[in-house]
Formats: C-alpha cells, sequence, structure tokens
C-alpha cells in the first residue's frame, strides 16, 4: 500500500492530493492518506505519519524538502522510502513536480525508480548534568547563537583530536543530502549522496582561514562551547531544537538508520543539481 502525506498549509496541496488520489486509483493502486492530508479533499482518516508508515511499503510525500524532513523527524524509527512531489519552491529531495504526477504514479505502478539510501546523522547532547538529550537528522545540526550580535567561541574535536576553535555567528554539520541545504549557503561544498562524510562549515567565522572540513562519516565529531553565553542552540533539520551551555558536549555520528529516497532513472543527482542550481555549460 501507498501512503499519502501532504503539507496541508501550501495552496497547492489540495489540488496535488486530487491529482494523486486520481492516478493511483486509475492505476489501480491501493492507497491511505494521513489525517490531515485525507481531510484537505473531505475525507476522514486516524492516521498519524507512523500509524501511516507502519501500514505502507512508500510514502508519497507532496510538499518541499521541509515536508519531507518533519515527515522524517516524526516517523522516528518507522521510516519508509520516501517519493517526494515538489509542491514547493527549490527541491532536491523531491522527485517530480506536480505536472508529473502520471510519470509518478507509472513508475509506482512498474517498480521503476530507484532507492537512494541517505545517510543520517546522531546528535548526543551530553549536559554537565550528565543528563543526555538524542536526535536523528537527515540534513544537519546546527549550532547558533540567539538573537544577540555577539559571536560564538566553539571548540571542535574529531575523533578526539582538537580541529580548532571557531568564533563565528555558529557551526554547521552536515550530511551529503544536508550538504545542499544550509550549508551551501554559508560556502560549504556540495556532497554526493554515497560520499561517506560529513561536512563542517562556519557560519561567517570571524577568521578567514577557517573554511569547510570534509569529515568521514565513521568518525565522532565534538562540539563544546568555550565561553559563557546567554542563548546558543542546537538545532537539527530545523526541527527540534535544544539549549546548549558551557560544559555540555555536542557528539555527532553516522546514525544506524537511513532513509530510501525514490528517485527516476532519468534523475540523476548531477542532473538534479545541474536543475536546480541552474548550471550551465561554458560558453567561452
Amino acid at each position: 500500500m501507498i501512503g499519502l502525506i501532504a503539507h496541508s498549509e501550501k495552496s497547492d496541496a489540495r489540488g496535488a492530493v486530487r491529482a494523486m488520489v486520481a492516478a493511483l486509483k486509475e492505476a489501480g493502486i491501493e492507497y491511505a492518506l494521513e489525517k490531515y492530508t485525507a481531510a484537505l479533499i473531505g475525507r476522514k482518516s486516524s492516521r498519524d505519519e507512523r500509524a501511516l508508515a507502519r501500514e505502507s511499503e512508500l510514502l508519497v510525500v507532496l510538499g518541499g524538502d521541509g515536508t519531507i524532513l518533519r515527515v522524517v523527524h516524526k516517523l522516528a524509527a518507522d521510516i519508509r522510502p520516501i517519493f517526494g512531489v515538489n509542491i514547493g519552491s527549490l527541491g532536491f529531495l523531491t522527485c517530480v513536480g506536480p505536472a508529473e504526477i502520471p510519470r509518478a504514479v507509472e513508475s509506482l505502478l512498474n517498480k521503476d525508480y530507484i532507492l537512494s539510501p541517505r545517510n543520517l546523522l546522531r546528535a548526543e547532547l551530553t549536559h554537565a548534568t550528565g543528563r543526555t538529550s538524542r536526535l536523528h537528522g537527515l540534513n544537519d545540526v546546527v549550532i547558533s547563537r540567539g538573537e544577540r550580535s555577539q559571536l560564538v567561541k566553539i571548540e571542535v574535536r574529531i575523533d578526539g583530536a582538537e580541529l580548532t576553535h571557531y568564533n563565528a555567528d555558529g557551526l554547521i554539520i552536515a550530511t551529503p543530502t544536508g550538504s545542499t541545504a544550509y550549508s551551501i549557503s554559508a560556502g560549504g561544498p556540495v556532497l554526493m549522496p554515497d560520499s561517506g562524510a560529513f561536512v563542517v562549515t562556519p557560519i561567517c567565522p570571524h577568521v578567514l582561514t577557517n573554511r569547510s572540513t570534509v569529515v568521514s562519516d565513521r568518525s565522532v565529531i565534538e562540539a563544546q562551547l568555550l565561553r559563557p553565553e546567554k542563548q546558543v542552540f542546537v538545532t537539527v533539520d530545523g526541527q527540534s531544537t535544544l539549549a546548549m551551555r558551557v560544559g555540555d558536549i555536542l557528539r555527532i555520528v553516522k546514525s544506524d538508520r537511513s532513509l530510501p529516497l525514490v528517485t527516476l532513472p532519468e534523475r540523476s543527482f548531477p542532473e538534479v543539481l545541474r536543475q536546480k542550481l541552474k548550471w550551465s555549460g561554458s560558453n567561452v
């Protein structure tokens, strides 16, 4: 069975859900709706994201990258393959646009798609009290200051060895999937999905030689604050936020979870990059 989840607040969501439901019906594919998605088209459902995932072999998520991130966080350990239909703006995780719903359903019917395994990260914030908070993320972990203009001073260690001290607005630790999100906006490199790495990118560093560092995803990345700050936060995928203080230790490792992201055979990652970033060949 296919599970359908839409970003119910997007203006195009209702039309996209109706088109998807009609195409699935015509193809004879069994489907079920998440409760807020069902309400968009006047249906009723009691299923939340996790309940829907437990009944489904694959989830079609209609929205943008942020919608997929939200769904991944709500699924927790009940992750299923996700087929993204973009009804947002820039979408690196989505597979097709709303005009391509017939192609999407055809690929589902014939199982003519590729599963691209996307590694997740695990963030563990061990507080000075000894209590540990754990979160899993698909894109990134961001250490950021609050509303103050003061820089944050962060020590970073890789497998126990000191890398550097950053004086910056913050720090991003991203997976290959997250390398095309906040990290690229902060000047980080694009990593291929199967590169087996993290990228550590400072946000507006005070020292101009502080650049992005690519680190094996077999490594343990540790970060600590080096001076008291009134407001410093650790945010995972823009979904979950924890307060961080001096004496706390943030550890980031590769998670034992991964997301099977659905892609079409004709949509290789280099092709997606070229289209989304509007790259073209030189005409010199």
